[in-house]
């Protein structure tokens, strides 16, 4: 009987501190905080700070200034099990590669990319294929591509090279950012110096035209000055 009652009495408090509870839920209605009113500092930088710090895609052009083909195809022993790489290959896991480059993306016949893929839209691009050869689940989220990507930059652009091979008519790589930088900033000065030589070639052009008119305006004038006939007779017609 003892043993009953304490039973009884634990069974009891249980219910009545679960009853209490629900009560409580029911009369008091909290309202959340949007932010804590007290910050604490934890020493860590906020994660918008930290995708900022990010290092930039390495720039393609530049690295397919030194890439060597032959070293990519290399690297494609790591794709074969996924990928085929002859015109008219078969699709595998992954779609075949031939002619890649400037391909739109999600587009070869008969492979069944996924919703994101499908969704990402583009072309592949020598720059759309540095970005995802180097990180695929970050560059496409949500792809299927198990991939963990291509880190090593000299690699990366030696692959890239070698795709670029795979076509009828390859395309041409990209001028580095550094040369392109370059060339925009001298072609206005070169424009500008060109400019004004050819106005002052047109200048001079046209002060020795305006000058031989001007003599053979004179030469006219006194030839006529001197052979001029006298005015006829008026008539009385």
């Amino acid at each position: 009987m003892e043993l009953n009652k304490i039973f009884a009495a634990v069974l009891v408090a249980g219910i009545i501190a679960m009853v209490t509870g629900f009560v409580a839920r029911q009369l008091v209605h909290p309202v959340e905080l949007a932010e804590n009113a007290y910050v604490v500092d934890t020493g860590e930088a906020p994660a918008a700070d930290a995708a900022q710090d990010e290092p930039a895609l390495p720039d393609i052009g530049a690295l397919l200034a030194n890439a060597d083909p032959a070293a990519g195809e290399a690297q494609t022993r790591a794709c074969a099990a996924c990928h085929t790489f002859e015109k008219g290959g078969a699709n595998k896991v992954g779609p075949n590669l031939w002619d890649i480059v400037e391909r739109p993306v999600a587009s070869h016949e008969g492979f069944n990319y996924s919703s994101a893929m499908q969704g990402h839209g583009g072309n592949w691009t020598f720059e759309e294929l540095n970005g995802f050869l180097l990180n695929p689940r970050q560059w496409v989220p949500g792809t299927a591509m198990s991939y963990a990507g291509l880190k090593n930059d000299k690699n990366r652009a030696d692959l890239i090279a070698y795709l670029a091979t795979l076509s009828d008519n390859p395309k041409p790589f990209p001028a580095p950012q550094a040369a392109e930088a370059a060339s925009e900033e001298t072609t206005p000065e070169a424009t500008t110096g060109t400019g004004e030589a050819a106005g002052e070639s047109d200048d001079a052009q046209a002060g020795g035209q305006s000058g031989g008119q001007e003599a053979v305006g004179e030469q006219p004038a006194e030839g006529a000055a001197e052979t001029a006939p006298a005015p006829a007779p008026a008539s009385g017609n």
